[in-house]
């Protein structure tokens, strides 16, 4: 090969040698890139949230709780007086307690809206003084009373509870629950019987930001 061919030849590979060098600075400026430094900062907060509860609970059968008590034998004139505590066992005060009540077994007594049972409730400051001869209890208040229910047919549906205390967390309220057999009671109303099934349904308060 002559000095000429040689010559050209070297200047050949030079110059691949060159782009070869080009291209890989070329790629390692690219990555580059994506690998540069930066400040970082991180904060963080921990934030315990929990429900409250809505309990409203009748006493334990017993001298709090007389509505498993049944009464026989009543005629035109008659009244049934049973005791119950209602208290707020829940967390959580309570906007309104409503009552129904219906039949599991049911007869002229409670289908008679005019001539049948009639429902009175009222409340006692303290617990009620019991008295009489089982099942036929007597009930006297040595505290302050307020009416709960005035005199409705003893079926209702969603009937408000007014002067209860128990709206408020941790309140117990003491009720006397009286049922009379109008004195208007016809001999239709003879030999009648019924189950009486009482459901109390306390609701929470108004929502408010916590």
């Amino acid at each position: 090969m002559g000095t000429g061919q040689r010559r050209r030849s070297d200047r050949g590979r030079g110059r691949r040698l060159l782009l070869s060098l080009s291209v890989v600075g070329a790629a390692a400026a690219i990555a580059g890139l994506g690998t540069y430094a930066s400040f970082t900062s991180t904060t963080q907060a921990t934030q315990t949230v929990a429900s409250g509860t809505v309990v409203i609970a009748l006493g334990a059968p017993g001298p709090a709780n007389r509505l498993n008590v049944g009464a026989s034998g009543l005629v035109a004139g008659d009244t049934v007086q049973r005791v119950a505590d209602l208290a707020n066992t829940g967390s959580q005060n309570l906007s309104s307690v409503t009552l129904s009540t219906v039949a599991t077994a049911s007869s002229a007594l409670d289908t008679d809206a005019t001539n049948g049972l009639q429902m009175v409730i009222d409340a006692c400051s303290v617990a009620w003084t019991e008295g009489g001869t089982a099942p036929a209890y007597t009930y006297t208040c040595t505290g302050t009373t307020s009416l709960v229910v005035a005199a409705t047919p003893v079926i209702g549906t969603g009937l408000a509870l007014s002067n209860l205390g128990s709206l408020t967390a941790g309140v117990t309220d003491h009720l006397r629950i009286t049922l009379t057999l109008p004195a208007t009671a016809g001999n239709t109303l003879q030999g009648q019987s019924s189950t009486i099934q009482y459901t109390f349904t306390g609701t929470q308060r108004a929502a408010t930001s916590q």
